[in-house]
């Protein structure tokens, strides 16, 4: 133990009561947590404890809420490496109000990403999921990069033979947890084209996971999930797109109560390439990016819901594109995130403008958040598998 440390821990411990040290400490960075854990057992208890956990979330939380006037989020992604890494960085950049970046962190990833795929994430907290090599099964992991711990789940109930789970991640304020909604497609029978979808949710401080039974997924026209859009979480509910052979919706999923709804989306007849959803000023929106045959070039349609489960509000704004790649979210200032030839640009819809952001000769893997916080979820180390060294 270092003579600064030692002698912290003797002024705590003659001067201080317990409440005033825990009160201290949950003011602290996670950074300066992780080593105080050896100035003593006490302190080793307390920062390891679930409540003191909970309370230094809750309090970085707000402080994360307080500081987004200043700044328009954060961007996080992975950068191709050359040959093959075991491990590969997690870079977070601030996204400044003069439409500049800052590099604020770099952590390693447990795994690399090309063979796990970072699934979604909330609050700090990634979702991997990685194929097993010897069985082909899938195992699901959470890694929180602040501490440099990752979890492999219990495994999961319902079979997933044709691959189709999705898996969305969210993080439930009132019980101060996180759950994980996994939904499967089964193949319907002869004479039923769409097929039944079941759902399981997995709740972090139990470690298990259960069924969710539903009247939106037992009705066989609730529709096959797709795919190429990622959860969104939003409102107190994650939300991804479905689809039955009449038309398109969007099914939420509300993390308190565990309700499933169905939300309609626009009806638009467009020549659609891809399609996402995401949150636009505060609203959930609707991204569609279709060829534009006046110009050859590429058209984005943002439909934007003004009243939340309202059909009715949607409203449509056109933004044209020269080229397209991928669409990662909207800044909170309302500026859309997309690749282009690999490159992160954001584009305001506004005015049109555009600003480049990342410049790597590759992107494994980008995504972005509105808030970071760093957290000590997974410190408490109930089934934590691991613990690794950047």
């Amino acid at each position: 133990m270092s003579r600064p440390t030692e002698k912290l821990r003797l002024l705590t411990e003659r001067v201080l009561d317990d409440d005033i040290v825990f009160d201290i400490l949950t003011r602290l960075p996670v950074k300066s947590l992780i080593r105080f854990r050896c100035v003593s057992k006490s302190w080793y208890s307390t920062i390891t404890n679930p409540i003191f956990i909970a309370t230094h979330f809750k309090l970085n939380e707000a402080k994360s809420l307080s500081n987004k006037n200043s700044h328009n989020g954060y961007l996080l992604y992975t950068p191709v490496t050359e040959g093959y890494s075991f491990h590969e960085e997690l870079r977070t950049l601030v996204y400044n109000r003069d439409r500049t970046v800052t590099e604020i962190s770099r952590f390693i990833t447990p795994f690399p990403i090309c063979d796990a795929f970072l699934n979604c994430f909330c609050n700090g907290i990634f979702c991997l999921d990685r194929c097993n090599e010897n069985n082909g099964d899938h195992m699901i992991y959470l890694w929180n990069p602040s501490i440099r711990k990752f979890k492999m789940l219990a495994p999961a109930l319902l079979t997933d033979p044709f691959d189709s789970a999705t898996l969305g991640l969210a993080y439930h304020s009132q019980m101060n947890d996180f759950k994980i909604l996994r939904l499967v497609s089964f193949p319907g029978s002869l004479g039923e084209p769409d097929p039944l979808t079941e759902a399981e949710v997995y709740t972090l401080s139990t470690d298990s996971w259960r069924k969710v039974v539903s009247a939106e997924l037992s009705d066989p026209n609730a529709g096959r999930l797709s795919h190429h859009s990622p959860y969104i979480f939003f409102n107190g509910a994650l939300h991804c797109i479905a689809a039955n052979k009449h038309c398109s919706f969007i099914l939420s999923f509300d993390i308190n109560d565990e309700r499933f709804h169905k939300i309609m989306l626009p009806l638009d007849l467009l020549d659609l390439y891809q399609s996402y959803l995401t949150v636009f000023k505060g609203s959930l929106a609707y991204i569609i990016i279709s060829n534009h045959r006046a110009t050859g070039g590429i058209m984005c349609h943002l439909w934007v819901m003004k009243e939340y489960g309202v059909a009715e509000s949607w409203t449509r704004k056109c933004v044209p594109m020269d080229w397209f790649h991928h669409f990662h979210g909207c800044t909170d200032n309302g500026e859309l995130l997309i690749t282009i030839c690999m490159e992160l640009i954001s584009i305001d819809p506004e005015n049109l403008l555009q600003n480049s952001l990342i410049m790597e000769s590759n992107i494994r893997w980008a995504g972005y958040a509105a808030n970071s916080i760093e957290s000590l979820v997974l410190l408490d180390g109930v089934n934590v598998s691991s613990e690794y060294e950047d």
